[in-house]
């Protein structure tokens, strides 16, 4: 599944999609922790896969795992550095990123996993595997952990700079991906402002409200979301430019961290604080997965045509894993799909014109890719 197929099928309603490509250089911890996250997706929950990376390292790794020739590898030339940033994109048209999104656009994979550089990541996806059409600029969801199910935020940093019928879009995206993720038909939608009345906020903030609530464009807008509301659980979809989302992000990353932490040092402080530990370890554990971003798999950037999956850059394998199984389920639930049903309902006349393609921001027809190199199976001997 390339992102060029025909309508898609009820949200619930899923299909056997091709393998996942897995970015194994990307990481500080590649290749070995990334492939031993493959390895455990593979042989554990039955993912499929492609190896994408420098084949005589995968090989060695495969080996170690006792997996070798249960996965198939195909052979890149080159890695992105964690460090380097967008123009990577360009002058490395052979990495494993550039390569894994070329097995997207053949039609040998159905979506990409990868923990490099979120840069270099986002700007060689976005190069290679291109905008649907329609959408002004993609986002990064990212899955919050809330009770009683997650929340949804996006953008979480691919573009920092937007209009309002942006936002209005990345409400779109966020619906798509939350009734994927979350199985939910009508997913709830919030607008990152702050405060919750609907005159509040910059002229961003205030134009977007108003064309959210004044037309559905197939959107339960729920209006306007606090800082405070983030973990509550309120909507199940916040809607943020990317650089309000990513400060966002952090700061609750940052706080979640520290908060248990603290609840640690607490618990196994005295020989009573460590018997009431002992006595509620289920517990613990069971917040301890529910706040540990490993267990989510990743940011997704959503509105190419692809499924991309951006692991943390410190991911060890029980994230990959985690990031290859949210891969397999997005693709299996036709996200591309669902994306595009979703962005051709914000394209009406509720703007007072369609959007076209030409009207992506005003921004300019993009320069013709580099050559993208022919994807090939490792040599024997390599």
């Amino acid at each position: 599944m390339t992102g060029t197929g025909t309508t898609a099928p009820h949200p619930g309603a899923t299909v056997r999609p091709l393998p996942i490509a897995v970015d194994t250089m990307g990481g500080d911890h590649a290749p070995g922790e990334i492939i031993a996250g493959a390895v455990d997706a593979s042989r554990e929950h039955g993912v499929r896969l492609v190896l994408v990376g420098q084949a005589p390292r995968i090989r060695r790794e495969l080996d170690r795992h006792g997996f070798m020739g249960k996965i198939p590898i195909v052979h890149a030339d080159e890695a992105l550095d964690m460090g380097e940033g967008a123009l990577a994109s360009w002058r490395k048209p052979r990495s494993s990123i550039a390569i894994a999104c070329h097995l997207i656009r053949q039609g040998r994979a159905s979506a990409l996993v990868s923990a490099g550089g979120t840069a270099g990541v986002v700007a060689t996806s976005r190069l290679r595997l291109k905008g649907q059409q329609g959408v002004m600029r993609p986002a990064i969801a990212v899955t919050l952990p809330t009770r009683p199910r997650p929340t949804i935020l996006l953008d979480a940093g691919a573009t920092t700079d937007v209009k309002p019928e942006g936002l209005v879009q990345y409400a779109a995206l966020g619906t798509a991906y939350a009734q994927i993720l979350l199985g939910l038909d009508r997913p709830t939608v919030g607008l990152l402002n702050i405060g919750a009345e609907p005159g509040k906020g910059g002229k961003l903030t205030k134009r977007a409200h108003e064309l959210l609530a004044g037309g559905s464009h197939g959107i339960e807008f729920a209006g306007n979301v606090e800082g405070h509301d983030l973990l509550s659980g309120r909507v199940d979809v916040v809607v943020a430019d990317g650089f309000t989302g990513n400060v966002a992000l952090k700061t609750m990353e940052g706080t979640i961290r520290t908060a248990f932490t603290e609840v640690r040092d607490v618990m196994s402080d005295g020989a009573a604080a460590r018997l009431g530990a002992l006595l509620q370890r289920r517990r613990l554990q069971d917040l301890r997965d529910r706040l540990d971003p490993d267990t989510y798999g990743g940011g997704v950037l959503l509105g190419l045509n692809g499924t991309v999956v951006i692991a943390h850059g410190a991911s060890q394998a029980r994230a990959i894993t985690s990031a290859c199984e949210l891969a397999h389920r997005l693709a299996a639930g036709r996200i591309v799909e669902r994306i595009r049903e979703q962005v051709a309902l914000t394209r009406t006349s509720r703007f007072g014109r369609r959007t076209t393609h030409a009207d992506r921001d005003g921004a300019e027809t993009p320069a013709k890719e580099p050559d993208a190199p022919e994807p090939r199976e490792p040599p024997a001997g390599a």
